[in-house]
């Protein structure tokens, strides 16, 4: 019962928020982050669109393993509720472009632009990035109540 509390716990810190941290690795090996507006499907699959010439989606290309953050920024002190996410991403190719723009876009939320397959292939100046998790973690923080151990820490999780 604990793990699937702290799973609902994650899928909800997901579903949640609107922008994720993607920690991408430059070509002098330090860490990049940048915060990117994402869709997922199914906790595993996260997607956002990017200029393949920004430094995130150059540094994707050349070093695919990423790590995402997800978190809520509103949270009191001490009560930080994020998840953290391995994955191995890539620049989805113009072949999978129609099944892919219909998952990543399937509810845009209001002001989100639902892009097609036209506006994210090799001749437009966006295009469509998938990262596929590799695992999960949910950040707890060291009060709570149930799964607290006085200092914050991570429990994997499986959303």
């Amino acid at each position: 019962m604990a793990a699937e509390e702290l799973n609902d716990r994650a899928r909800r810190v997901i579903d949640s928020n609107k922008y994720l941290t993607l920690g991408t690795t430059g070509p002098d090996h330090r860490p990049r982050v940048s915060p990117v507006y994402f869709t997922h499907v199914g906790y595993r699959e996260f997607y956002w669109v990017s200029s393949p010439l920004a430094h995130h989606s150059v540094n994707v290309a050349e070093r695919p393993d990423v790590a995402l953050v997800i978190f809520d920024s509103t949270a009191a002190i001490g009560e930080g509720r994020a998840v953290y996410v391995d994955a191995v991403a890539a620049q989805v190719p113009d072949d999978e472009l129609p099944r892919r723009c219909a998952e990543a876009f399937a509810r845009p939320a209001p002001g989100v632009t639902a892009f097609t397959p036209g506006d994210l292939d090799s001749a437009a100046d966006l295009r469509l990035y998938l990262a596929r998790a590799t695992g999960h973690e949910l950040h707890v923080p060291g009060r709570d109540p149930v799964y607290g151990k006085g200092l914050d820490s991570r429990q994997r999780v499986e959303p």
